[in-house]
């Protein structure tokens, strides 16, 4: 996947105003741990006791809709001359990830799919104060 955000952000026609690198992995952390999100959503549905999962499924929901929000936006980049709005989408989604991140962490010792998505939801909120700082 990240070899087609590469492509995408050095093919587009119009002048990237933000570090590519940095645009580049933040639009794949978000993409991976909206995936990671929602896969571990669904995973806790699946188990046997899911009353003490309901917390993390919407913690989980929650950060899989704003991180593929967080990647649509980045992925307007060129276009979009808001960086104030672009930094409240990034620490949004960065709160978020980070949110969802310590839930799945409380989880994680009892249910490996709460461990890797702790993971994604780490390297997400990273990338997007990273992005968020050169703003």
């Amino acid at each position: 996947m990240h070899q087609t955000i590469t492509a995408m952000v050095e093919t587009h026609p119009t002048e990237i105003r933000y570090d590519r690198q940095l645009l580049e992995e933040c639009i794949a952390a978000c993409a991976e741990c909206a995936q990671a999100c929602t896969s571990c959503a669904e995973a806790c549905l699946s188990e046997t006791d899911v009353d003490p999962l309901r917390r993390c499924i919407r913690a989980n929901l929650d950060c899989a809709d704003l991180c593929a929000t967080t990647a649509r936006v980045l992925t307007r980049h060129a276009s979009y001359g808001e960086d104030a709005l672009l930094g409240l989408v990034l620490a949004a989604c960065a709160e978020a990830c980070r949110a969802c991140g310590d839930e799945c962490a409380s989880h994680a010792e009892m249910h490996r799919h709460c461990e890797v998505c702790a993971g994604a939801c780490r390297r997400c909120a990273e990338a997007c104060e990273r992005l968020l700082a050169t703003l």
